[in-house]
């Protein structure tokens, strides 16, 4: 009953994204405020018949009820509760209805915190977000419907989450990706508006921005969830491999950050008005075509689900539909939104507009890295088969980052319309002293070796972070004191430098664990010892520990410093009762400045195993910026300025904007 309950529940959500999808648009163009008004009402109703449904589906993984047809195949009574749980997404049907359902959340969310945004806006807005969440409903409920039942065959007992799944990475992980997936889908549906009326001003890139930093930084947690999950997960001790789900998680990240840039020069300028607008559609359907191939069966990778092509067949119309419905609406509608404003070659808006363009190149490499062996494959067949793997990407990728970072800098001391060279020399000369020294000398004193690699990841680092030290200290110079100068910086100012300053720290945090790593992997018998550094990593034997649903063989690495005795690791390798899948689980004692990274391999007979053990000097600094990065979005999120009306927006909603009207608006978003 339960399931059934669901189904109708879901069925129920895809009536109303129909009816948001028609009725607000309707009366946009008629003029019918009536009409308009429902797309609040409607979108709230979407949300809580999709929370049904995802709780009655909740309901029947914790409940054992293997009648259902997903649950059978994704769960087991053995498997602890809150796996049952994080088992709802841990497969494609399920994985999709949360989809869903955030996408409904999001709708949601925009309805309750768009009151100061004109009604016409709104409705077109929360109709494009019906749009959308039609198209997934009607490939949920008719291709991928988690509610089908096993009635006349019900198994007494499921086959198991899969074993790389049962792990609390799958319960944060899915989510906060999702939610930076689905979160750029409220940029496409503002920029879909902006399009159908021809009006994209400063009002616009300001009722945009939120949305869009909040998605970022969703997704920017998501990410790097993933890669803390896959580091400690998959036995091998890296943390990034070029994968191509990595690769489609990355593309609209890279994407959406330079969104968040243009957005901010549409605002303060009225400039890259059409180039805006390109990003918010690019940024939503590249987070569609990850979803495309992670689910249509065209890659082997640990991330994806394998389902049937035939449903990869269906998502790829629904690809083609919003992606090509969106370009076609910009062709034709883009014209309409050009900017006016001038600027000089050494202003902030050159700045921001490199930074742009490193970014979708940045990307466009990536995709073409990504889909170059599943287009060769198609045309020379799966004999032919091609791989591009980590040379490629790091060839391509580093230099351009590199490049990025010089110019983030840089750009801190950048003015808007024009700024002399003469400015910009003397604010930086200093900073790149300083950045230069301690860029070469930290490196000699700490590893006593010369590494061009990591002096140069280093120097943009400190080059980063003291542009922002400087930034501050000329920003405060003139006021009574330096916390009162300090307390009148927006919250926008320090998530931007948070979110600049979380980017240094990753910088920091690849370059010395890619470049001072030491990794071995050694046949231990027990009693054995390795030493590396200063730590002595002693086998001390397996021994078998039984867990509620796998038997695992249980190793013990003492590790000691200089004799005395520091910490003991429990690497493990499991076997899962339901499967029979073998899986590898490190142990690793995380250090702010350094990782013990141990994991179990095979056994080499004679109680000796082998033994994969390294030190990884400021690998979690990798994922703290980007924890920083994501609280730099969200401290931008908290600005006050987003919650007040925009100035001349009576005006602007009357009469199409003027360069004037633009002018006037960025003066005082700037002030």
């Amino acid at each position: 009953m339960i399931p059934e309950l669901g189904n109708f529940a879901a069925m129920l959500a895809l009536c109303l994204a129909v009816l948001q999808s028609v009725l607000p648009l309707a009366g946009a163009f008629t003029g019918n405020r009536l009409w308009m008004g429902l797309g609040r009402p409607l979108s709230a109703g979407l949300w809580v018949f999709m929370l049904l449904a995802f709780s009655c589906l909740a309901y029947a993984f914790l409940h054992d009820d293997f009648s259902v047809a997903y649950v059978a195949r994704n769960s087991n009574t053995a498997l602890p509760v809150y796996y049952k749980f994080a088992g709802v997404w841990g497969a494609h049907e399920g994985s999709l209805l949360l989809w869903v359902l955030i996408l409904a959340g999001w709708g949601y969310a925009v309805s309750l915190f768009s009151d100061k945004l004109p009604l016409d806006i709104v409705a077109r807005v929360l109709s494009v977000m019906g749009m959308i969440t039609t198209g997934f409903l009607l490939f949920l409920l008719f291709t991928s419907n988690p509610f089908d039942r096993l009635l006349l065959n019900t198994p007494t007992e499921g086959a198991d989450l899969n074993p790389l799944l049962q792990d609390f990475g799958l319960t944060v992980h899915p989510p906060f990706l999702y939610m930076g997936y689905v979160g750029f889908s409220v940029a496409f549906s503002f920029a879909i508006a902006a399009l159908l009326t021809g009006r994209l001003d400063a009002a616009w890139a300001r009722w945009t921005r939120p949305w869009t930093n909040a998605a970022w930084g969703f997704l920017t947690i998501g990410i790097a969830l993933g890669s803390w999950w896959s580091y400690y997960e998959l036995g091998w001790g890296g943390w990034w491999f070029w994968d191509p789900v990595e690769n489609v998680s990355f593309m609209p990240w890279l994407v959406g950050t330079a969104l968040i840039h243009s957005l901010a020069v549409t605002e303060k300028r009225g400039v890259f008005k059409s180039w805006t607008l390109l990003l918010a559609i690019s940024a939503f359907s590249l987070s569609m075509l990850g979803a495309f191939i992670v689910r249509s069966g065209l890659i082997t990778s640990v991330h994806a689900f394998a389902i049937d092509p035939e449903r990869g067949l269906v998502l790829l119309t629904i690809l083609l539909v919003i992606i090509g419905s969106s370009l076609f609406l910009y062709a034709l509608r883009a014209p309409v939104v050009k900017g006016s404003a001038t600027y000089g070659a050494n202003s902030r808006e050159v700045f921001l507009l490199i930074n742009n363009i490193l970014l979708v190149v940045a990307t466009a490499m990536i995709l073409l890295g990504t889909l170059s062996p599943l287009i060769h494959e198609a045309i020379y067949g799966e004999a032919n088969r091609i791989s591009i793997g980590p040379p490629y990407y790091n060839i391509m990728f580093i230099p351009l980052m590199a490049i990025l970072a010089f110019f983030l800098g840089a750009s801190t001391f950048s003015r808007w319309k024009k700024t002399s060279l003469q400015h910009l020399v003397s604010n930086l000369k200093l900073v790149l002293v300083a950045s230069v020294t301690l860029g070469i000398v930290l490196p000699l004193a700490v590893a006593s070796s010369f590494n061009p690699s990591a002096m140069l990841a280093l120097v943009l680092a400190f080059w980063i972070v003291f542009s922002i030290v400087k930034d501050l200290l000329d920003k405060t110079a003139n006021k009574a004191s330096r916390w009162q100068g300090l307390l009148g910086l927006g919250r926008s100012y320090y998530g931007m430098q948070l979110a600049h300053f979380g980017m240094a720290v990753i910088i920091t945090g690849v370059c010395l664990t890619s470049h001072y790593s030491i990794e071995q992997d050694v046949r231990m018998a027990p009693g054995e010892s390795i030493t590396i550094n200063d730590y002595t990593f002693t086998f001390g034997g397996v021994v078998e520990r039984p867990g509620p649903n796998y038997t695992a063989q249980s190793a013990t690495v003492d590790v000691s410093i200089d004799g005395e005795a520091y910490i003991t690791l429990r690497p493990e390798k499991r076997t899962y009762h339901a499967r029979g899948d073998v899986q590898t689980e490190a142990d690793i004692q995380v250090g702010f400045f350094r990782d013990l990274f141990t994991a179990l391999g095979d056994p080499r007979g004679d109680g000796a195993w082998v033994v994969r053990v390294h030190v990884k000097p400021f690998v979690f600094w990798i994922w703290l910026g980007a924890f920083l990065m994501a609280a730099g979005g969200a401290l931008a999120v908290m600005d006050k300025r987003y919650r007040h009306k925009p100035v001349l927006l009576a005006q602007q909603e009357a009469l199409p904007p003027t360069a004037d009207s633009i002018e006037a608006v960025a003066k005082v978003s700037h002030s």
